[in-house]
């Protein structure tokens, strides 16, 4: 179980999930720490702990290890099947290295090595990779297409890393990458200034009702009525086993009077979002998630009113450029959201300024950045990665009720 954490994506050729690289803030350069009993005791008592699947749902984890701590020996928790180790450092004599490595291929686990230089076939460990990761901003594009059939006629994978943009992506997968990390698909393809859809101007009247601090139930049961998909899903979203277990929910009445008008103003904005976004990678979205409950659980602990829940709201649709590939002014002028809502998305204000900063920091494990907002927000940092550990719990949860809804989107070139 683990406190300290931080995952970023790796999608594979059609932008879907493969796996996640997991990032310790105990461990050296992001590897797997060591605690002895009475530590690992005291953060399981103390913070919000969370184990592999929790991190990283039904997807593969991929653990970087220090090369001493895997000569000691791996963690015997870890499972084969979901668990990919990795090694950024593997000395060319360190025949104790080699040996440990036959032996974790030996136990089932798949290895992957970290290289920007594109490790020469003579290397001793060459024979035991099974994936290799290149950092693209460290590597020469010449040098990749030079070497990349070697390693395909190898059968090794290749996972390109920090792929910031979707130039890179599409680059880096027609020179034969399998896998892609980075927050690509987080960013506008084509920043182009275009009206919505009509199709979409009932998601558009959702995120106004769901922004407003008044609640017509009337007027929300009309828009959802006029599209049983919509109806069909926010049901879905109410009766996720992470939001209610209790009850079964049969009508947005009914829901309303078992969650209240803030909750539901929650699942009115998750619904019109989603439904906005389906014919992106549903990584976007998820991450859109997340950021919603976190910044919603940043907001209560530092007493902002919470109706309508401005927190959640702003967390939902940091995304929304990304979503739309649209600059984010140009988005916001087609949408009926409230000024305070939209200047935060604008990036106007000093609170949510903050929590913007924060959550990226989580995203990309700079926990010095952590620290730092930590003493801007008044919030003890170790407090904020429970904070952030109960978002991912929530977002994989509501994830499983969108994955199950939207097919699968195809890449095209």
């Amino acid at each position: 179980m683990f406190a300290f954490i931080a995952r970023q994506p790796i999608l594979d050729r059609e932008k879907d999930v493969f796996g996640y690289e997991l990032l310790f803030r105990d461990g050296k350069s992001g590897a797997y720490p060591s605690h002895d009993a009475d530590k690992a005791r005291y953060i399981a008592e103390h913070f919000h702990t969370l184990g592999l699947d929790d991190i990283c749902g039904e997807k593969t984890s991929f653990i970087n290890f220090q090369s001493e701590t895997l000569i000691s020996g791996l963690p015997t928790a870890l499972n084969p099947e979901t668990v990919v180790i990795e090694l950024s450092d593997y000395p060319m004599q360190q025949t104790a290295l080699v040996d440990a490595c036959k032996h974790v291929k030996q136990l089932g686990f798949k290895l992957a090595i970290d290289d920007p230089g594109m490790i020469s076939g003579q290397h001793s460990i060459f024979p035991l990779i099974d994936i290799l990761k290149v950092d693209v901003t460290k590597a020469n594009y010449n040098i990749i297409e030079k070497n990349i059939p070697r390693f395909l006629a190898s059968h090794i994978q290749l996972v390109a890393e920090n792929v910031d943009n979707h130039d890179d992506f599409v680059v880096c997968r027609d020179l034969g990458f399998d896998f892609f990390q980075g927050y690509f698909f987080a960013t506008p393809e084509k920043k182009v200034q275009r009206q919505l859809p009509a199709s979409k101007m009932n998601l558009v009247d959702l995120m106004g009702e769901s922004a407003s601090s008044q609640f017509n139930l009337d007027r929300i049961n009309q828009i959802v009525e006029r599209d049983a998909a919509l109806s069909f899903l926010l049901l879905k979203f109410i009766n996720n086993p992470t939001v209610n277990k209790r009850y079964k929910i049969t009508s947005l009445r009914h829901a309303l009077n078992y969650m209240g008008e803030v909750e539901i103003k929650k699942f009115i904005a998750l619904l019109s979002l989603a439904n906005l976004g389906d014919d992106k990678p549903l990584e976007l979205l998820h991450m859109s998630l997340v950021r919603a409950k976190f910044y919603d659980l940043l907001a209560q602990e530092r007493g902002l009113n919470s109706d309508p829940p401005i927190g959640f709201l702003i967390g939902l649709f940091s995304l929304l450029d990304a979503l739309l590939d649209q600059e984010m002014p140009d988005v916001l002028r087609q949408l009926p959201l409230t000024d305070e809502v939209n200047d935060a998305l604008l990036g106007k204000s000093a609170e949510f300024n903050h929590y913007s900063k924060l959550v990226r920091a989580f995203e990309s494990a700079l926990w010095m950045n952590v620290i730092r907002e930590s003493r801007e927000l008044n919030i003890d940092q170790k407090y904020l990665h429970s904070l952030y550990n109960q978002a991912i719990v929530w977002g994989n949860g509501i994830r499983q009720t969108i994955s199950t809804y939207f097919p699968k989107k195809l890449v095209t070139k």
